[in-house]
């Protein structure tokens, strides 16, 4: 079976991006992939400090909860990144677990897994379209293969509205293009790796 990880790149608990990214992973469950999520929130992830040690030993000299982090990454077959959006891009706790991914680009060990992103803003153009640009450009950088939500909207992904804390539950457009991402990123993966279904 496939394994698809939801990332949820909000500092916040019980966010809106959560409520996004949960509804990809419920519709990516009921494609028949195996769905976990990890929630930057409560993760402890230092920034990179560039210290070019992954580049000698393909590991971070960081030891933090990137360690189990990139080692779920690489197990999956599918990575859906959530983000609410923050000034047109992501949120300081993705852009740094995002950095600290570099180990897995030295050679290559997200390539051809599929790649889905979601963002939350303010108002219906806030902003997500670019700070679902930040992370296709990640996804792009570590040799990923993207889809976005597919028919009938076939947009860049998940893209929410939600002014206030689980207002997010309210917005069924985003709730519909995050359900299709889900769907489209499990089923790219199943079709991709058809000794594992």
């Amino acid at each position: 079976m496939v394994k698809v990880i939801g990332i949820i790149g909000s500092p916040r608990k019980g966010s809106n991006t959560e409520i996004y990214v949960k509804k990809a992973l419920e519709s990516a469950e009921n494609s028949g992939a195996e769905t976990e999520i990890i929630n930057l929130a409560t993760a402890e992830i230092e920034p990179c400090i560039a210290c070019d040690i992954c580049k000698n030993t393909g590991e971070c000299a960081i030891y933090d909860d990137m360690v189990k982090i990139t080692r779920k990454l690489q197990e999956a077959q599918g990575i859906i990144i959530g983000s609410p959006v923050y000034f047109g891009n992501v949120t300081s706790q993705l852009k740094m677990f995002m950095d600290r991914n570099r180990p897995l680009r030295i050679d290559f060990k997200l390539k051809d897994k599929v790649g889905g992103a979601i963002s939350v803003g303010a108002s219906r153009n806030g902003g997500q379209e670019t700070t679902i640009t930040a992370i296709h450009q990640f996804f792009f950088i570590q040799d990923m293969i993207i889809v976005g939500d597919g028919a009938p909207l076939g947009h860049y992904g998940g893209a929410g509205v939600s002014g206030a804390a689980g207002d997010g539950s309210q917005d069924e457009m985003g709730l519909e293009t995050s359900a299709n991402l889900g769907k489209r990123v499990a089923e790219l993966a199943m079709r991709l790796n058809t000794d594992m279904v």
